[in-house]
């Protein structure tokens, strides 16, 4: 058949503005009259012609509820926009690692490459019909839009007042593998449905020593446990440790992806992966059984991870710091050396330390993970990280949950490949503990505020920036909440000036840094889709090998409660607790 472009009138909606995340907001809102059409045409039409006209684009996401419905309309969107072709994952599914290696990576069966893409996923947020839906666009480099993209896409949004789409085009079959191809008014337009995990798997195979792994899962005193959360990763954890790596089946927990993330919150911490946390044996009642070895957990797009060992957690800011200090010997992609490492400001240091030890070069960039793309595409960093259970490497341009776990299970591996038949393996906690005592221990915390009134966050913070013009004032209220708290030697609003396209990056977080190299840091996130969420990062480094061991939260309490003097928390929020505490 040949389609029709149709050009329909619309009007602009408020607050169209993409995050370093994409656009997200609960289903109710993308549902609305022309709502997902605006961004979609507001986002074609911020592009250069070239990266439209004739182009190949991917469409695909979580699996999330509305993903289905509007992979359609971007299908019939791209097609009146002159779009060639568009790939799309089997039933909508990749991973957002996963798009940004096929745009990396693959070539169509008549040569074709991507050029961009876009991605439905509201990446660690609930799922379903009274819960979140979210897009963003990808570049040709894999990585997410930079500002300058999409700020003009917010313009755009502003002054949208028709777009184009060919209504009569019939929606294509996504479960089917194969290309389905129409007509239109100037050249054939394609919709390709592909294997979602074969690009991916291929590229994992060609970082990890598979062969190690697989020889580390097939011993019986080593056991293993993933849990996709019902999220994306589902669709890759069968391919990759089952039948790739040789792990049981039992293995997998919640590897079915599902529309609402099977009513749970996709979000791979100690407080949301409820099942994982108890089968490792740290939740609050003792089931008898013995925990397995090694457990890891992905959010809803399957960039996140959380790795955990026996009755042990590591936290996000630990495990960059661990694979970057053992990438060069446990992981082959990287054995010609790391050309340096990066990771967002609210981290804590314990990479600065690796990195100062190893003598790499080493970055503190805002939080979003295009800032360590530009990184990347300069040839000046390997292997980066963020607190909020972000990690990767320069394979691709986003962060990578199933990536972490394989280069987790790659240092066991490397670790045990001479001890697979003695008495006893090195342990994730084995792992961590010698690196507390090789470069120290950096105590961290996160409190989470989630939906808090957004004027009273913006006035807390607006407090902060005041009372750091007066550090005396600052220790004052410090020694007294606290009075064997050391004092504040400097507190600033982080800025960052890219050391590759000279961009500057205001107003990125408010840091309080303590003469004994403790660190508090507050900052506004804006992941959610309703409210604010206060972020509170509390940090502690303790360099004597005879006092890492302690309770993280024991040994933060003076600093807790120095942080929530100091930010009058309860008294501008209303809450006496945080919502989540990582």
């Amino acid at each position: 058949m040949v389609f029709k472009v149709s050009k329909v009138p619309t009007t602009p909606y408020d607050g169209q503005k993409p995050g370093t995340s994409g656009l997200r907001k609960k289903v109710k809102v993308f549902v609305q009259p022309h709502y997902l059409q605006n961004f979609v045409q507001s986002t074609f039409n911020a592009l250069t012609p070239e990266k439209v006209r004739g182009a190949t684009l991917v469409v695909s996401g979580d699996g999330r509820y509305f993903s289905k419905d509007a992979i359609q309309i971007i299908i019939k969107m791209a097609a009146a926009n002159g779009v060639r072709r568009i790939w799309v994952g089997q039933n909508g599914l990749l991973s957002t690692p996963a798009v940004s290696a096929v745009i990396r990576e693959r070539i169509g069966v008549d040569g074709s490459k991507a050029t961009g893409a876009f991605i439905l996923t509201a990446s660690h947020n609930p799922g379903g019909p009274h819960e979140d839906f979210g897009i963003k666009y990808n570049m040709e480099n894999g990585g997410p839009a930079p500002e300058a993209i999409t700020d003009k896409i917010f313009e755009n949004t502003k002054t949208i007042t028709e777009y184009l789409i060919a209504e009569d085009l019939p929606n294509v079959d996504i479960s089917a593998i194969g290309v389905t191809s129409f007509g239109g008014p100037e050249a054939q337009f394609d919709v390709e449905v592909f294997d979602s995990a074969s690009d991916y798997v291929k590229l994992m195979k060609s970082i990890f020593d598979f062969e190690l792994i697989r020889q580390l899962l097939s011993s019986p005193k080593f056991t293993f446990c993933y849990d996709a959360l019902h999220g994306v990763a589902g669709a890759y954890a069968h391919r990759i440790f089952v039948e790739e790596l040789g792990a049981k089946e039992s293995s997998l927990l919640n590897c079915v992806p599902k529309e609402d993330f099977g009513g749970g919150h996709p979000d791979p911490n100690l407080t949301y992966a409820k099942e994982l946390v108890a089968r490792m044996g740290l939740g609050k009642s003792n089931s008898g059984v013995e925990p397995p070895e090694f457990g890891a957990a992905a959010d809803g797009d399957a960039d996140r991870n959380m790795i955990l060992g026996k009755r042990f957690f590591v936290t996000p800011s630990d495990s960059v710091a661990i694979i970057a200090a053992n990438a060069v010997d446990a992981i082959p992609y990287f054995s010609s050396g790391l050309k340096g490492v990066a990771r967002s400001m609210p981290t804590s240091a314990a990479l600065d330390v690796v990195a100062k030890n190893l003598e790499l070069k080493f970055f503190e960039v805002p939080t979003g993970w295009k800032f360590f793309g530009n990184l990347m595409d300069a040839g000046l960093c390997s292997v980066c990280g963020e607190e909020s259970f972000g990690t990767g490497s320069d394979h691709i341009r986003e962060k990578d949950g199933i990536w972490a776990v394989l280069a987790w299970l790659s240092i066991l591996a490397y670790k045990n490949k001479e001890n697979l038949d003695g008495d006893k393996l090195v342990t994730v906690e084995d792992i961590v503990r010698q690196h507390w005592a090789t470069y120290g221990r950096h105590y961290y915390t996160r409190y989470d505020y989630e939906n808090v009134d957004a004027g009273a966050a913006k006035d807390l913070m607006a407090y902060l920036v005041k009372l750091q013009s007066s550090l005396g004032d600052v220790n004052t209220i410090v020694n007294e909440a606290h009075s064997d708290v050391s004092n504040v030697v400097n507190a600033d609003e982080f800025e960052y000036k890219d050391p590759v396209d000279g961009s500057v990056s205001k107003h990125q977080g408010i840091r309080f840094l303590f003469e004994d190299g403790s660190r508090l840091v507050f900052r506004l996130s804006g992941t959610g889709s309703e409210g604010a969420t206060i972020r509170l990062y509390i940090e502690q480094y303790e360099k004597d090998p005879s006092k890492t061991g302690r309770d993280s939260q024991e040994a933060l309490a003076p600093l807790v409660e120095v942080a929530l003097k100091l930010s009058k928390m309860q008294e501008f929020t209303g809450r006496s607790a945080p919502t989540v505490i990582t």
